[in-house]
């Protein structure tokens, strides 16, 4: 959590940053609160002190008065009750005050845009243009039919809505835009790790995902255990309550199946494989020395790697700075990438890049040595490097020909058995839009 002497001296900062991040939060009532935490801590040790020094004198009076003995036992039952009010006072003040600091959020960096959605990001840079078709265009869901990607309608029969199974060249193009992914990310230093899919309730309120985010998450009923949305989580926590040597940054790349409930998304992006509860990611996380050039270098570099990715698949994009209003608890600067997708006639978010400052650092423990010899707090980074698979929509939808068939980027096709192409399947070369 955010350190509480920050808060006060910036007390008008943090307000407004839980005001643009929609948190429902007074940093007044929490600096009320602190003082009254304060005030009952030392009256508490004031009381233990004097019921500490009577019990001493009445061990020392053995033999002594017996009505000053019986005095000093009635003052000691006096100061044992006042101290038993004080503290139950102190525990409800204490738990208030942790519900509280546990809603703080993260200041925002002077060029986070204000705003109050997506709606309001600001585009920093575009690649490449919007594609434009001389026929028809298929969506994705018309394609993935034709070509048998996919099944939608089997996936919501076994699993409910927003569910899907991936068939034949949709699962190898999922899994070679992961692979791809991953090979990049490797050859930039990082190191690839397989990550836990079930985390303890610790590792997500320590990566700031909980409390403001639990209405998306999934728990295992019965254990302290919860279905992780990103590989950020155990990442981060991989490394909580340790000294570390951010020298040169931790970079690592975790490949993970990941979960969200969607909550709140009812009626949104619905079509397709958009908005699922189960996706595959490639995250990228660091972790660097508590410097602020430093940490913002670093998020260049990652929005970079992404962009890189995007590249490779030839495929149209925007790079948008996000708005307060849509940024999360935890981040203190955040990067989209949106890519073109014919199917909605619009640009949709495929990656995200944060800076999370000192944040979940403080949060999980995350401590290095300056070079004065003091402990201090490391930035944390993160980047979506690829999320499949929402990816596929533009990737397909992009690279369609007039015949149905799908062009693949040279960079995917070591992954694909060299193929150059994904040619309609015998039989379905004449289908048109209303027979898929």
């Amino acid at each position: 959590m955010m350190d509480i002497r920050d808060i006060r001296e910036r007390e008008a900062e943090f307000q407004t940053a839980a005001d643009g991040k929609g948190i429902a939060i007074s940093i007044r009532e929490l600096l009320e609160t602190d003082d009254r935490r304060r005030s009952l801590a030392a009256e508490a040790e004031a009381l233990r002190e004097r019921r500490n020094r009577l019990s001493r004198e009445i061990g020392g009076m053995a033999g002594g008065d017996r009505s000053d003995m019986q005095r000093l036992k009635q003052e000691v039952r006096t100061e044992k009750a006042k101290l038993e009010h004080i503290e139950n006072e102190l525990q409800t003040v204490l738990h208030r005050y942790r519900y509280l600091m546990d809603r703080v959020p993260n200041l925002v960096s002077p060029d986070t845009p204000a705003g109050a959605s997506d709606a309001d990001n600001v585009t920093l840079s575009m690649v490449g243009i919007p594609t434009q078709f001389d026929f028809t265009p298929r969506d994705h869901v018309e394609l993935g039919e034709l070509h048998r990607l996919f099944d939608l309608e089997r996936g919501v029969k076994v699993a409910g809505t927003r569910s899907y199974f991936l068939k034949g060249d949709g699962l190898r193009l999922h899994r070679a835009v992961q692979q791809l992914a991953l090979d990049l990310l490797e050859d930039r230093g990082f190191t690839a790790m397989d990550v836990p899919l079930m985390v303890r309730t610790k590792a997500m309120r320590d990566t700031g995902f909980f409390p403001t985010g639990q209405d998306q998450a999934y728990r295992i009923e019965g254990e302290d255990a919860w279905l992780v949305g990103t590989s950020e989580v155990p990442l981060i926590a991989y490394y909580s309550d340790e000294i570390l040597d951010p020298a040169e940054p931790i970079r690592a790349a975790g490949v993970s199946t990941c979960f969200r409930s969607e909550v709140g998304s009812a009626g949104r992006d619905v079509r397709g494989l958009y908005r699922v509860h189960q996706f595959a990611k490639v995250e990228q996380i660091v972790i660097c020395r508590g410097e602020a050039e430093e940490s913002e270098a670093l998020l260049q570099e990652i929005t970079r790697n992404a962009e890189n990715l995007l590249d490779l698949l030839e495929l149209p994009y925007r790079k948008v700075a996000v708005c307060i209003g849509d940024m999360s608890q935890k981040n203190y600067k955040q990067y989209d990438l949106e890519t073109w997708m014919p199917g909605r006639d619009a640009y949709g978010e495929t990656h995200s890049s944060s800076n999370v400052g000192d944040f979940q650092a403080r949060r999980a423990g995350l401590r290095y040595r300056g070079e004065d010899g003091k402990l201090r707090y490391c930035h944390t980074l993160n980047n979506t490097a690829a999320a499949t698979p929402r990816l596929l929509i533009p990737l397909i939808e992009n690279h369609q020909r007039a015949d149905g068939s799908i062009y693949l980027p040279p960079a995917l096709r070591p992954y694909m058995g060299g193929r150059e192409m994904l040619e309609v399947p015998a039989g379905r070369a004449g289908l048109f839009h209303a027979d898929i």
